[in-house]
């Protein structure tokens, strides 16, 4: 009743008292409701549960595993798919460093894709993890090919902007 108290200034007189100070208490009703949709019980077991930190190492194995399976794909297959998945670098630009077609790129590009799933999700993977040390080293490899394969093109070195890992990621 304070609410309705409160808006007194805004009542119009001769309109229905009932009716207006009705609308202000289910709005405040309806509002408390809300607030308490949003509050619950503490449960520890639960709290444990979702506020436990995630184990970094899987993404540090699966990381070092596509690196292994990219170094399996054949050169051509893997060159495309650094150039345009790493390097960020269009199937055009592509075509015209490697000296192919635009439609070659794009099929070495899907090719090296169906073929880099297969082997993860297919544990078919050759090398051992122990061959790529550690996650860091991974990033640093995987760009170090991009380098070398735009040398190998006579072109110069692309600076390399951090937020592109991170919008790939």
């Amino acid at each position: 009743m304070l609410k309705v108290w409160r808006a007194r200034e805004r009542y119009v007189a001769g309109t229905n008292f009932r009716a207006w100070a009705f609308v202000i208490l289910r709005n405040h009703f309806l509002s408390e409701m809300r607030r308490k949709r949003f509050v619950g019980e503490w449960d520890d077991l639960v709290a444990d549960r979702v506020l436990a930190a995630p184990a970094d190492q899987e993404k540090s194995v699966e990381l070092r595993d596509m690196m292994r399976a990219l170094m399996q794909l054949p050169v051509p297959q893997r060159e495309a798919l650094i150039l345009v998945g790493a390097g960020g670098i269009s199937y055009e630009e592509t075509a015209e460093i490697i000296g192919v077609a635009v439609g070659t790129i794009k099929s070495r590009v899907a090719r090296a894709r169906v073929a880099l799933e297969a082997l993860l999700n297919g544990g078919s993977l050759e090398s051992n993890r122990a061959d790529v040390s550690t996650q860091d080293n991974v990033v640093v490899s995987i760009f170090d090919y991009l380098e070398s394969i735009r040398a190998q093109h006579g072109l110069a070195a692309k600076p390399f902007d951090i937020s592109q890992l991170a919008n790939a990621a």
